[in-house]
């Protein structure tokens, strides 16, 4: 199995939303990652990123919320453009993994009509409540009538270990991990928005966007686990991270 790191956008937000103490007026700029992993049985997307749409008009697909979370990527930072480079379209994606549904990590699934689409049976159910849109739910960006998958539990996807989903709650009621296993470069933990910076790990920071900071240090102390078993943590937006690793058709394996 293989497995490409892809440029799902960047965004500015307030450094103080993922790290309290620092000052309010402080931003800090946030790669968006998605993961493609090309497996004998098929190929799956974790997180589909940002809408394309969104580099010229954000505040059109994402209302108010375009101006806490505002996008700054190039107009061919997006996975569909990542994907191509590698000479994939996205009708030869035949899943996609929603780590959850806030809008950089599920911006791009309209495109992936030919999928079924995975998530934490909590997190639909987050979606569709009332207050969704409040609660950082775009519909334009997760409701689309591809065939979804919602599960309960950890799943090991194509029954070989090679790639299990593992729900870490917290940062929202559904959210999901992926342990991958790959013969040369060993274990990953894609963590999404479970641990945004590494500095969210290392020092114990609860971002403020945590819907459950009780959840969300249950899901750190798993996380904790797995990496001390010798996972490498890969994190949902940090930038020092991102820098040093391998990305588009400069896979793993």
């Amino acid at each position: 199995m293989k497995m490409h790191i892809l440029n799902g956008g960047r965004l500015r937000m307030r450094k103080s939303v993922y790290l309290p103490g620092a000052d309010r007026a402080e931003t800090i700029d946030l790669p968006v990652s998605c993961v493609l992993l090309r497996h004998a049985q098929g190929n799956v997307l974790f997180d589909t990123g940002c809408h394309p749409s969104t580099v010229e008009d954000a505040a059109s697909r994402w209302g108010t919320m375009a101006k806490a979370m505002v996008p700054i990527g190039a107009p061919h930072e997006n996975v569909i453009s990542g994907l191509a480079e590698l000479g994939i379209t996205p009708d030869d994606v035949d899943v996609v993994v929603n780590s959850h549904f806030h809008s950089d990590h599920c911006g791009c699934n309209e495109f992936f009509r030919s999928a079924t689409v995975i998530c934490h049976a909590k997190e639909l159910e987050a979606a569709q409540g009332a207050d969704a849109v409040q609660r950082g739910y775009i519909p334009a960006d997760w409701q689309h009538p591809m065939p979804t998958d919602a599960i309960e539990a950890q799943r090991d996807v194509f029954g070989d270990g090679r790639l299990v989903l593992l729900p870490l709650p917290g940062h929202t009621p559904g959210t999901l991990g992926a342990m991958v296993g790959l013969d040369r470069d060993g274990s990953f933990l894609l963590t999404a928005d479970a641990v945004a910076l590494r500095a969210n790990l290392d020092q114990e920071i609860m971002p403020r966007n945590t819907w459950n900071p009780d959840a969300a240090t249950q899901s750190l102390q798993e996380i904790r686990k797995i990496q001390a078993a010798g996972a490498t943590v890969l994190f949902g937006h940090d930038a020092q991270q991102w820098d040093e690793l391998r990305k588009g058709a400069k896979f793993y394996e």
